[in-house]
């Protein structure tokens, strides 16, 4: 590992900004009703942390028991496999600093954090639209399901792409934030050199502000970056909070069905306003509305904060509404 030049990236725009949402709109009527992010909003019930938990430095058995739920909740060889971090952000912003400088390609239009982080780091970017353009890229990043069109390449594809990087030493970088409640077929099952994959776990959990998130690597990869990061890089509660939630599979079968119930729920609520759906994932919708602008102003006139994007004025994304006055707010707007 070394150190790389950094380069200036402008600030990215993201959801979540009720500050700033506030400050433009004065005299909408509070509280907010936040559908601007991706995250559950039906929280994983948080159980009982021991005091201690916020006293002492965490220890090394509290570390690899959440590494072990984690390996187990997303199919991983073994917790050797598993890097847990304070976010999955942190993640992106490391992994490229473990590289020297290189050629990137990104699967868009997608988060756009990932090419950043990348370009900060002194590395040549180029967001594709195919993995045909792949090119002499010795990094590839897809995000699957992605952000914000829930785009989803077949897992032979993904495995093959990830096969004929390492090859070469290169490296697959697979963001799969959404993929806990999706029927999809992850990659964690097939670490192996070559190939990182990211799972969050604030979204599916409802608990974003706990910052808690995983790299899935072949072990060699796996200590290179838990070395990156630091010792104690997650805290005593979250290990405690994590190792609960990712051993409850039960919760996690009852979220994946009730999130997909409400997704199907808000795409005809969204219809019935006029919107295209463009795709999505159980925990956010994105549609195209031919008053696009014009909408955004009305819902946050209503203090309703959804996701829009400076090159796509006419699209939105919806993150998912949390009990019935939520959801009746919601469809005043839309109707």
């Amino acid at each position: 590992m070394w150190s790389v030049p950094t380069r200036e990236v402008a600030p990215i725009a993201h959801g979540g900004d009720l500050g700033g949402l506030r400050k433009a709109f004065p005299d909408a009527p509070e509280p907010w009703l936040d559908l601007s992010t991706g995250i559950n909003p039906v929280p994983y019930p948080v159980p009982p942390v021991e005091a201690s938990a916020w006293t002492r430095l965490p220890e090394a058995a509290e570390l690899g028991a959440l590494r072990a739920a984690a390996a187990a909740a997303y199919g991983a060889p073994d917790a050797a496999h598993v890097v847990p971090a304070p976010g999955t952000q942190i993640l992106i912003e490391t992994l490229p600093r473990l590289m020297a400088p290189t050629r990137v390609a990104v699967l868009g239009p997608t988060y756009a954090e990932h090419a950043a982080a990348w370009a900060r780091a002194g590395h040549a970017v180029t967001e594709i639209r195919n993995l045909d353009a792949l090119g002499e890229a010795r990094v590839a990043v897809i995000v699957d399901p992605n952000n914000p069109d829930g785009r989803t390449l077949p897992l032979a594809e993904r495995r093959a792409l990830a096969a004929a990087l390492g090859k070469r030493g290169g490296l697959l970088i697979a963001d799969e934030a959404f993929a806990d409640l999706e029927p999809v077929e992850s990659l964690c099952p097939h670490a192996a050199p070559g190939l990182v994959v990211l799972r969050s776990f604030g979204k599916t959990y409802g608990l974003a502000g706990l910052r808690l998130g995983f790299a899935v690597a072949d072990p060699g990869t796996a200590a290179r970056i838990a070395e990156a990061l630091g010792p104690w890089a997650v805290s005593g509660p979250a290990l405690a909070i994590g190792r609960a939630a990712l051993s409850d599979a039960g919760w996690r079968a009852q979220a994946a069905a009730a999130r997909s119930a409400d997704a199907a729920r808000l795409d005809r609520m969204i219809a019935r306003g006029g919107g295209r759906i463009v795709g999505g994932t159980s925990l956010f919708r994105t549609a195209d509305f031919s008053d696009g602008p014009d909408l955004y102003r009305r819902l946050a006139a209503a203090g309703i904060a959804v996701r829009r994007f400076a090159d796509r004025p006419e699209r939105l994304r919806f993150g998912l509404p949390a009990g019935k006055a939520a959801w009746c707010r919601l469809s005043r707007v839309l109707r």
